[in-house]
């Protein structure tokens, strides 16, 4: 079969028209990336939500700052630890059955956190969360390499990644609401009622993915044979792009431990913004869980906009670097701006407005750069390496900016920490990579 290439250079079969590529991608967009965003939404909920249960358990279990820091960090331990071996499952199996149990059993084990009476449990949930969650955040960015072409991944993956920005949105509000209205409701404390009522809704959206979740273009009966044959030549075109196919070369290749440390910092970054904003908020003068919770939507609502208009910005012209690098030094400059001021309301807000949206926008460029040399098996196992080594930053962050309040009274240094590691992940995206990764992608215009 002849090929032309229809908008944005995709070829297509010559017997289809130009416009069937726009009407292919917006079929599986619909049918795939609102749905798995809901699914990162919940599952950000239930990873971050101690953020806000903090404000009640702690006193209740008796946590210091550092053992809640702690406690918060162990998630990623688990996370860690299973990561690599949950995507290459993912891989043999198909996303459509393990991103289902993946779903099930994290909803079940976040739930179960309402039983938390010790330091150790909360420790061993957290543990358990973190250990049952891994893998679905690789996986979906795995599942992306198989349904859309590399000229669409930048605003995929940054639509996908705006689930955090969502999660601010409507978390915020919704757990501090919870734990304001439902506190002793049945003789449960605010943050028990919280962990229950976002944990379950999981098991039910990984019910939901099993149904609607296709694990290959030939699977997908809502689309025409046509249609197949086109998406799927597009499809491949990108796989055989890529460079390295094999995970054993992916582990050999220099750029996957470079982008790792890249995103140690920019995962570092993040959870220290949402492992600690509610606090920050609190320390600079509001006591009230639902207005705490309103407050804390406001830099995630910038940043949820933003980033969707970066990632639009980045495939329409090509430009990934720059892109990049710029988002990551708006972090550290938002980081720096809330420790100098960590005792004003306002200003703080500004400073967490412009970190959040420098982070979460870098974190949804950033997967375009691995997607681009990373095929096949060494896509499902050279992403989850890279996410699991960069969420190694949930352990250090969040302890460490606990261990310096306990310590100083206050969380000022530790916001300036995480400045300087955003400081440290710009210079590696402008200068430290390979040349190949500076090229300009092909663009859809």
């Amino acid at each position: 079969m002849s090929y032309t290439a229809p908008v944005g250079g995709m070829p297509a079969p010559a017997s289809l028209p130009a416009t069937t590529a726009e009407s292919i991608y917006s079929k599986v967009f619909w049918r795939f990336i609102p749905l798995l965003v809901i699914c990162w939404v919940i599952a950000y909920l239930d990873r971050v939500n101690i953020s806000f249960a903090k404000l009640q358990m702690q006193s209740e279990l008796g946590l210091s700052d550092a053992a809640y820091g702690l406690g918060a960090s162990i998630f990623f331990i688990g996370y860690f630890l299973f990561e690599v071996p949950s995507n290459m499952i993912l891989h043999r199996v198909g996303a459509r059955i393990w991103i289902m149990r993946i779903m099930v059993t994290w909803g079940l084990a976040s739930a179960s956190a309402m039983f938390v009476t010790t330091e150790f449990g909360f420790y061993v949930t957290r543990f358990l969360v973190g250990a049952l969650e891994a893998g679905f955040v690789p996986g979906a960015l795995y599942f992306f390499t198989k349904w859309f072409p590399a000229d669409r991944r930048a605003r995929i993956n940054t639509i996908f990644m705006s689930g955090i920005a969502f999660c601010g949105i409507i978390g915020g509000p919704i757990s501090g609401g919870i734990m304001k209205f439902t506190d002793g409701s049945l003789g449960l404390s605010g943050w028990q009622w919280l962990f229950l009522l976002e944990g379950l809704p999981a098991v039910v959206l990984g019910l939901i993915v099993w149904k609607y979740l296709d694990d290959e273009v030939h699977d997908a009966k809502w689309l025409t044979d046509a249609e197949k044959t086109t998406w799927k030549a597009l499809i491949e075109r990108d796989a055989k792009a890529a460079e390295t196919h094999n995970f054993g070369a992916a582990l050999r290749e220099p750029a996957t431990y470079v982008l790792s440390v890249v995103y140690l910092c920019l995962a570092g970054a993040i959870y220290g913004l949402v492992f600690w904003i509610p606090q920050l908020i609190k320390t600079a003068g509001t006591q009230d869980p639902f207005v705490i919770g309103m407050i804390s939507s406001i830099p995630y609502i910038v940043a949820g906009i933003s980033m969707i208009l970066l990632g639009k910005s980045s495939d329409r012209t090509g430009e990934r670097r720059w892109h990049l690098a710029l988002t990551t030094l708006a972090g550290g400059i938002g980081y720096f701006i809330s420790g100098l001021y960590s005792d004003n309301t306002v200003a703080l807000l500004i400073g967490l407005t412009i970190a959040a949206t420098g982070i979460i926008s870098a974190i949804g460029l950033f997967w375009v750069f691995p997607q681009r040399f990373l095929g096949g098996m060494a896509a499902a196992g050279g992403i989850a390496l890279i996410n699991s080594i960069g969420q190694l930053g949930g352990v250090i962050t969040p302890y460490m900016v606990g261990k310096i309040k306990d310590v100083t009274g206050q969380t000022t240094w530790g916001l300036y920490a995480i400045a300087t590691a955003c400081v440290v992940a710009t210079v590696i995206i402008a200068w430290g990579l390979p040349k190949r990764f500076y090229q300009r992608s092909v663009t859809h215009q």
